[in-house]
C-alpha cells in the first residue's frame, strides 16, 4: 500500500484507517531484527503494519556514510518500501538533533507511510548517545524533534515511548507528544529501568490512561506472548492495535489466522500473561498459532536467499537462534554448530546455505520426536514452566519466551547487638569472607539460569 501524495497528507484516525488500513496487529521496530526479510515473513503470518529497525539519524544523514545507509534501509535494490511487498511500513529513527532527523527522514520519505521517533530504547548505548528513553527528561527537545517532521514532511510522524513511574506524568507526556504533531502514539507499558533481568511486566493500566487522554490512535506494547494476550491487552487498554517485539521474534506466526474482527476463541477473565487456553483449541488451531519452528526458520532463510536486498549475518543468526530456541535447547550440538557457521558478510551470498543445512538437520530430529509422540493430542503434551508458571509447547513448536524478574531481595535483618567490640581473628575473617563469596556465586548462578543472554535488542 503506497503512501498518499503530499497534497492529501493525513493524520490521526484518517492515517490509521485510510493509509494503514485500520491495523490491530503490528510488529515493533527492533534493532537488527525487523529487517526486510523478517518483514516479508511476518506479513505472510498476519502482521498488518511493520516498523523498520531503529536507524540512527545522525549516521544515516551523513552523505559519506553510504554503507550505513544501505545496511539499514537499502534504496538501491528497490525492495524496501516496495508497495507490492513491503507496505504499510513505518521507518523509525533515533535522534537528538532536529535537523539531522529531518535530513534522514527526507531520504526515506518516498518509501514509507510514516516516520517514527524512538523515545523508548532503554539500553546503555542510548544513554551514551542521548536518544530513546533517555530523552524523557528533555521535553523541549522531544517537541522539536516531532514538530520539525510534522511541519516539513509530506508523510506523518509517529512516536513510540515508555511510561513514567506515575500515571499523571505519563499522561502529560503523551499529551505533549500529541501536541507536537505525533499522529499515532505507541505506548510501551514499562518504565525506562525495566530492561534485562529487571524487565518484568508492562503496566497496561498506564496505556489505558494514555488512550483515554489523547485523540490520536494508540498502539499498546508489552506482555504479548500468545494470541490470547492480544485480546486481553485490547480489552484492558482500549488501544487501537497491539504491537509485539520479542513475542513475535520467537514466534513470527503470533498474528497468524487473525483478522481485524477476530475475537478470543476461548473465555478468560485474566489480564495477566496467559497461555494458549489449549482446552478450547484443536491441534490444528494450536499449530496455526504455534507452527513447527524449523519450518518457520527455513521459510525465513529462503526469503533471505531469494531477495536482492542483503541481510546482515547478525540479523540472520539472531533470528535463527530465537525461532528454533526450543529445539536448540535440547539439541545442544546443533546449537553449537549453528553458532560456529562461518560466513563472509561482504559476499553477495554470504554462505547462508550452511545455516539452511543446520536447520534441516534440526528439523529431522524434531520430526523424530514428534513422531514418537504421535497419537497424543497437543494439549496433553503441554507442560508448565516451573520458573514462570507459563505453559510450554512441545519443543518442536514455536514457543514464546519470557524473561522472569530476578528473585526478590531478602528483607534486611536487624543487626544484633554485640557484647564487645573486639576485632575478628584471622580465621574468623577468612570464614566470613568465604561465606559471603559463596552466597554471591550462588546468586549469580540463579540469575544466569533464569535470565539467559539472548541475541537482539528491542527498540
Amino acid at each position: 500500500m503506497a503512501s498518499l501524495p503530499a497534497t492529501t497528507k493525513l493524520g490521526g484516525y484518517d492515517l490509521y484507517k485510510n493509509v494503514l488500513g485500520s491495523p490491530k496487529y503490528i510488529v515493533a521496530p527492533m534493532v537488527d531484527q525487523s529487517e526486510l526479510a523478517w518483514r516479508r515473513l511476518s506479513r505472510r503470518y498476519g502482521a498488518q503494519v511493520i516498523y523498520s529497525p531503529m536507524i540512527n539519524a545522525k549516521m544515516f544523514a551523513t552523505q559519506s556514510n553510504k554503507y550505513y545507509r544501505e545496511l539499514n534501509f537499502n534504496t538501491t535494490c528497490g525492495e524496501e518500501g516496495d508497495p507490492t511487498v513491503d507496505r504499510p511500513l513505518v521507518v523509525q529513527f533515533c535522534a537528538n538533533d532536529p535537523d539531522q532527523l529531518l535530513a534522514s527522514a527526507r531520504i526515506v520519505e518516498p518509501y514509507c507511510d510514516a516516520v517514527d521517533i524512538n523515545l523508548g530504547c532503554p539500553q546503555d548505548i542510548a544513554k551514551k548517545g542521548k536518544y530513546g528513553a533517555f530523552l524523557q527528561d528533555d521535553w523541549d527537545l522531544i517537541y522539536k524533534l516531532i514538530n520539525i517532521l510534522h511541519t516539513n514532511l509530506s508523510i506523518p510522524v509517529t512516536a513510540k515511548f515508555r511510561v513514567f513511574p506515575t500515571v499523571e506524568k505519563t499522561v502529560a507526556y503523551a499529551k505533549m507528544l500529541e501536541s507536537a504533531g505525533a499522529q499515532i502514539l505507541t505506548c510501551h507499558g514499562r518504565i525506562r529501568e525495566q530492561r534485562g533481568v529487571n524487565t518484568g511486566l508492562a503496566d497496561w493500566s498506564k496505556i489505558r490512561a494514555v488512550k483515554e487522554a489523547v485523540t490520536v490512535p494508540v498502539f499498546a506494547n508489552g506482555n504479548i506472548l500468545y494470541q490470547s494476550d492480544i485480546f486481553r491487552c485490547l480489552e484492558a487498554t482500549g488501544a487501537d492495535g497491539v504491537m509485539s517485539a520479542e513475542g513475535q521474534l520467537y514466534n513470527p506466526a503470533l498474528f497468524n489466522g487473525l483478522t481485524s474482527s477476530s475475537t478470543p476463541s476461548s473465555p478468560s477473565t485474566s489480564l495477566s500473561l496467559s497461555p494458549l487456553d489449549p482446552d478450547y483449541l484443536s491441534d490444528e488451531q494450536i499449530l496455526l498459532r504455534q507452527p513447527r519452528h524449523c519450518d518457520l526458520a527455513i521459510e525465513y532463510l529462503n526469503i533471505v536467499l531469494s531477495q536482492k536486498t542483503p541481510t546482515t549475518v547478525s540479523a540472520v543468526k539472531g533470528h535463527l537462534f530465537k525461532i528454533m530456541r526450543p529445539g536448540l535447547v535440547k539439541e545442544k550440538d546443533l546449537r553449537e554448530k549453528l553458532g560456529k557457521v562461518k560466513v563472509n558478510p561482504k559476499a553477495p551470498r554470504p554462505g547462508y546455505e550452511e545455516y539452511l543445512r543446520v536447520c534441516q538437520e534440526l528439523k529431522e530430529r524434531m520430526e523424530r520426536d514428534e513422531k514418537a509422540a504421535a497419537g497424543k493430542p497437543l494439549k496433553d503434551l503441554i507442560e508448565i514452566d516451573a520458573t514462570t508458571g507459563l505453559q510450554v509447547m512441545p519443543h518442536w513448536l514455536a514457543q514464546a519466551y519470557f524473561r522472569p524478574p530476578p528473585p526478590p531481595k531478602p528483607e534486611p535483618q536487624p543487626k544484633k547487638a554485640t557484647p564487645s567490640k573486639r576485632s575478628l581473628t584471622d580465621s574468623e575473617t577468612k570464614s566470613a569472607g568465604e561465606g559471603g563469596e559463596t552466597k554471591r556465586v550462588k546468586l549469580d548462578n540463579i540469575l544466569e539460569n533464569i535470565c539467559p543472554a539472548e541475541v537482539g535488542i528491542s527498540a
